[in-house]
This record gives structure tokens, sequence and C-alpha cells, in this order.
């Protein structure tokens, strides 16, 4: 026989009864001539705990009324509880305090030396660096920092090796890629456009690559397919000296999107060539093209439509019989594109799904060692430029992109930071701290467009600076001196390869003669198709007895 439970009052909730306590008092004493604004927190509080508890949708509320409040406010700021005051210098999350220290000072054109050594544990594995030189080179000159894109085309373009990558009006204010664009002006590099279309704020003296989507936004028809009149009169523009088709990016690959109608503005619309305040949407697919054939005669057209400017595209890789099958179009079409920029899967956005971002997608620095190697192999790397994008930085970061085959590098957070991002984390939120990635007007504005292009200046030049510096240093006259075998990487305590070796490349025309050793090679070289971006047999056959 069970004894009958004793009644106690729960401690959980200990504050609503010390509101309803407290306002019982404060309606006592206010006849008392105690001031009547004493009972409305307590008044607040009551209402706020009753109403805790007459809710269903969240448990922890019932069961502890306000004091759960506190737990949620808590837990809203443990990002930067953590950022500010319990992560390490070191520790990247999703860029470190270093990392982010050295941007803002290079911006600020201010002192970026360390003292006392190095911060980093040096026999930790996978700690790298690149070789010094008894016999130092002369330093790299201005002109040895930038590459030709397009020599075959009517308007080549000569390409700093350090760029902004794509970021649309609609993510950034357009007071942050105004900053960007005329900081791009006077660095003399590029100021890719992103997605969105060319905005009125892209239009301030700045080199512009053009990226097109699968939205065709500045080059769409009322349904939303391509407008080659559209294009034409876009591409025209002096601005515009590149064209870029965005296949895929790193950050979240294969994933469309819709804009609701409540978010496109006039001055939205009218960079997307779109209605005030209808729905937009973003497939996730092209429909001008389906294939890898049809994909090189688009580029072949679009170099038509914009009297043969540059024309490339952007892709984060993923199956490789689909990169294959690029390669392959390029070989039985005759047509190749001018550039290619590899999106690793550790590049940022303003808004993706957890899993896109953690766990979709080949990293940069595996991707851009698969598409060079590719290229050498196939006999087409001599005619097609390669950029890299994805989390760089620093003048090492950079190195390493240039040494796996890069010919430039694109970075898109690392401009942020020069215009003053804080790592907030807020860039989907539109209550972005700093007004860079943030169509609030009331935020955007404060953003100083004349100080904050200074520092896009500054910083891009600064780290072009210490990539001349650290080559020589390296004993390199040239970046096209750099090669994989420069890095090192620390597998373990005691063993350290080259990249030559972790990331092996194929010679030069080999894939014409016969299919490589390399496992990956040898598994969908073969199978691969210019006709389609369908898995091979084997990996359908796998897939079905699975």
């Amino acid at each position: 026989m069970s004894l009958p439970r004793r009644w106690s009052f729960p401690l959980r909730y200990g504050a609503y009864a010390a509101s309803w306590l407290g306002l019982a008092i404060t309606l006592i004493a206010w006849p008392l001539g105690a001031p009547f604004w004493w009972t409305l927190p307590f008044l607040g509080l009551v209402a706020l705990g009753s109403w805790d508890l007459r809710q269903r949708s969240r448990t922890l509320r019932r069961n502890y009324p306000i004091l759960a409040h506190f737990r949620y406010c808590l837990e809203s700021i443990g990002p930067e509880m953590r950022q500010y005051f319990i992560q390490s210098d070191t520790e990247e999350r999703p860029f470190s305090r270093e990392q982010r220290s050295a941007v803002y000072q290079r911006a600020k054109n201010v002192l970026d030396k360390k003292p006392f050594g190095s911060v980093l544990d040096m026999y930790a594995e996978g700690y790298e660096w690149i070789n010094s030189s008894l016999a130092p080179a002369a330093p790299l000159d201005d002109a040895s920092l930038r590459v030709e894109v397009g020599g075959e085309r009517r308007h080549p373009y000569s390409v700093s090796l350090l760029n902004i990558s794509a970021m649309s009006f609609g993510a950034l204010s357009g007071n942050a890629l105004q900053a960007l664009n005329q900081g791009a002006r006077r660095g003399g590099f590029y100021h890719d456009t992103g997605e969105g279309g060319i905005s009125r704020y892209h239009l301030h003296g700045g080199d512009l690559v053009w990226e097109i989507g699968s939205g065709y936004f500045g080059c769409r028809d009322a349904a939303g397919a391509f407008d080659p009149e559209a294009f034409a009169r876009n591409a025209a523009r002096p601005e515009v000296k590149m064209i870029e088709i965005k296949l895929s990016q790193g950050a979240k690959p294969g994933h469309g999107g819709i804009l609701p109608g409540a978010k496109v503005t006039a001055e939205v619309a009218e960079a997307r060539g779109v209605p005030v305040g209808q729905d937009v949407v973003s497939p996730a697919s092209h429909s001008a093209f389906s294939t890898p054939l049809e994909l090189m005669h688009f580029i072949e057209r679009l170099r038509e439509l914009a009297d043969d400017k540059p024309v490339g595209f952007k892709l984060a890789i993923g199956h490789p019989w689909e990169w294959f099958g690029l390669v392959k179009a390029m070989l039985e079409s005759g047509i190749h594109p001018d550039f290619i920029v590899v999106d690793g899967g550790e590049g940022g956005t303003g808004a993706s799904p957890l899993e896109f971002i953690n766990r979709l997608g080949m990293p940069l620095l595996e991707a851009l060692a698969l598409v060079h190697s590719s290229l050498v192999g196939a006999g087409l790397r001599p005619k097609i430029r390669l950029a890299a994008a994805g989390k760089i930085t620093s003048a090492f970061q950079m190195a390493r992109a240039l040494a796996l085959g890069a010919d430039w590098c694109n970075a898109a957070r690392g401009f942020m930071f020069s215009l003053g991002c804080i790592q907030a984390m807020n860039c989907h939120t539109d209550r972005c701290p700093s007004g860079v990635a943030t169509q609030d007007p009331r935020r955007g504005r404060h953003l100083d467009v004349a100080d904050k292009r200074e520092r896009v200046y500054h910083f891009h030049r600064n780290t072009l600076r210490a990539l001349a510096e650290m080559l020589a240093a390296a004993g390199l006259a040239h970046p096209e001196e750099l090669r994989p075998a420069h890095i090192m990487h620390r597998v373990s305590r005691h063993h350290i390869s080259s990249y030559a070796e972790l990331y092996p490349c194929l010679a030069p025309g080999e894939l014409l003669r016969h299919t490589p050793d390399h496992p990956l090679f040898q598994r969908f070289w073969e199978e691969s198709r210019a006709d389609r971006f369908c898995a091979p047999a084997k990996v359908v056959a796998l897939r079905q007895s699975a």
C-alpha cells in the first residue's frame, strides 16, 4: 500500500510566484503613496508567466514559467560568448580570431606583425607550411601578380591574383557593394556580381565579372528563361570584363531558392529584371542547357552575344563522372571555357540548410587538384585558366591554391571582414550588426562607403604584398613557379608529405592516350558521357543492388 504523496510547492514556479507576490505588495503600497509604475514590471512578469502556463507549444515554458526565458536568452548569446571569451585565437569557427585580426589589420593598413613566435602547434596533424630558400628571389613586381584570361578572345582581361568573389545585391547591402566596387576600382581587381544581377551599386567604376545563375537575372524573359537580347545589353557594359555561368556553389550545390515577393523591392527588381513584389524562383538547374555538350555550345553563344569577351563557369565538384563529362564535352566539341572557378565545399553563403553547408560538395583542395589534373591530362590546361574560391583570407592560403593549379583566387568573407563584418552569423536574419549582410536600410546606411572602400583596397594590396614576400622568401621569382612540392603537410607527428605526394597530377595529354592508374579515373573516366550528366552503369547497378 503506497503512502499518500505530501503536497509541496514546485521550486520551478518560484519566479512566477515571486512575481505575483511583488504585484500584490506594490498594489497594496500604491494607495499608501508608492508610485504606480512600481507595479508595471511585476504586472508584465505575471502576464508572461500566465501565458507560459496556458500555451501548449513549448513544454519547457509550461514547466518553468518565466525562468525558461532566461534559458532562451543565454542560448541565443551562446555563440557570441564562445567567440569572445572561450574560443582560442586559432580555433576556426568558421574563421579564427587570428584570421579575422589579420584581415582587420591589413584592411586598416596598420601593423600586422606578430611578436614572440607562432601560436600554432607545428607538430600537430594537419599543420602546413611552405619551404623557405637560402637564396631568396628579388621581390615580385605588380605585373607578376596578374594573369591574362581569354588570350584568344577579342577582349582579353588581365586578372589580379586576388578578387572579390560572388555576392549579390540582396545578400549584401547597397553600401557594402558600393564600397567593394569602389575598392576594386582603386586596386585594379574585379568584383563578381553574384547571381542576383548587376545592380546600381555594382556600377561605381570597378571591373565586373557578371555571374549568371539558373534564374538568369539581368538576362531573363517574363517566363524566367534566358533572353539573348537582354544578355547582350548587359554584356556590352564597359564594366563587364568577363561572364561567369554559375553551375553550382560550394556552400549549397544543387540548391535552388525562392525570393519572397516582400523582399523584391524596386532596386532588387531593377537588378534582376523581375516584377516588383512578386515571388522570384531560382531553379536548382539551368533551363538553357541540360548536358555537358549543350553547356559548351551555350558558352560559345554567350561569347558571340558578348562581342567575344571571356566566358567561363563556376562549379562545386560533386560526382566525378559529371566533371569528366564536361572535360569530354570540351574535347568532342572543340569548345572550351576561357576560365573555370572551382568553389570548395567550405565556401560561405548567406543562408543554406545545415546539411548542405557541412556535408555536401567536395572541399576546395581536393576539387581544385582534380580539376587541374584532369585538364592537364586532357591537354586542355594551357587553354583554360583556373580560379579557386573557398575560405581564402591569407597569403599562405592563396599560395596553397596556386600550388595546386589555380591561376588566381577569389574571396568573399575575407572582403566582408575588410568591410567590418564581425562574424556575428546573422547573415540570414537581416540583422547584421555591421550593416554588411542586410537589406535593412537602417542598418546598411550606417556603413560608411568612403571609409570602407579604402579598407577593401588596403586588404587586397597588403595581402598581395604578403604573398609576394612569401614567394620571394621561398626563392620563387614568379607565382607560376609555385608547385605542389613547395607545400608541406604534416600527416602525423613523424610523417610529412608534400602536396606533390598527396595530390598527384596526370602527365600532359595522358587522358588522350590511355586511362590513368588513378582509382578515380579507373572507375569513372571511361563511362562518363559528354551528352548527359547521368551516372555510369556500374554506379546505377550498385545503387539498385544495395
